[in-house]
């Protein structure tokens, strides 16, 4: 004990001659050292549920306390409200019991069922209130059509084409295709043009067909599943 300190060298006295006066043990000096013994006894806690006084038994969660002092249960439990203030939530992967029974306080209820939590953002209309809800589990495919719009080509000015004819010696005046050597004897045209017709251009229009069909479809990110609950009270 490390604040008792004994009154009384007894171990002195057992080297006193015999018939020295001091060497007699008093009743005094016996009772003073039982009484400074128990007093020493009684500031220390018991081994068995004991009660323990001082800063480590404050009520108050240890902000910023890093020290060695033994703590009571009342310390850490306010340590622990103190972590899950009302609005907090908690999360666990495997254990659906009510964190009130594993925390031991608070009220707590089932939270954000089929939905994943976002940071909110002030500058986003959609993330902007703390427990706002949106967003759909399955997005929806309209049946549509792209318009092709109005093509109108280039204009090409204005142009000829160049055709070739010729006429065999055995079928004169029938117009045929004019080849070099077709027949012996076969006498041919000169090339001749088409007439010109001016610039021109060519416009195409319409739509494409109907495309896609109204139904809906999974439109989910990547995910994972867990008990979440939400401190009330």
């Amino acid at each position: 004990m490390s604040d008792y300190t004994k009154a009384t060298n007894f171990t002195l006295k057992d080297g006193l001659t015999t018939g020295d006066p001091q060497k007699i043990i008093k009743g005094s000096e016996l009772d003073a050292e039982y009484v400074a013994i128990s007093n020493a006894i009684s500031s220390k806690a018991d081994l068995d549920s004991p009660t323990f006084t001082g800063t480590a038994n404050s009520s108050q969660p240890p902000t910023g306390n890093s020290s060695s002092r033994v703590a009571t249960t009342l310390f850490v439990q306010n340590a622990l409200v103190g972590a899950y203030p009302v609005g907090s939530i908690y999360m666990n992967a495997t254990v659906a019991t009510n964190p009130a029974t594993l925390l031991g306080f608070g009220t707590w209820v089932a939270f954000g069922a089929g939905k994943v939590p976002v940071g909110i953002n002030s500058g986003d209309s959609d993330f902007d209130t703390v427990e706002e809800t949106g967003g759909s589990k399955d997005s929806i495919i309209p049946t549509h059509n792209h318009a092709a719009g109005t093509l109108v080509n280039a204009s090409a000015g204005a142009h000829q084409h160049t055709t070739g004819t010729g006429r065999s010696a055995s079928t004169a005046g029938s117009t045929v295709g004019y080849f070099s050597g077709l027949h012996a004897g076969s006498s041919g045209t000169a090339l001749s043009t088409t007439d010109s017709q001016g610039a021109h251009v060519h416009t195409i229009s319409g739509d494409t067909a109907n495309a896609g069909e109204s139904a809906t479809g999974k439109n989910l990110q990547p995910y994972i599943v867990v008990y979440m609950w939400k401190r009330t009270v």
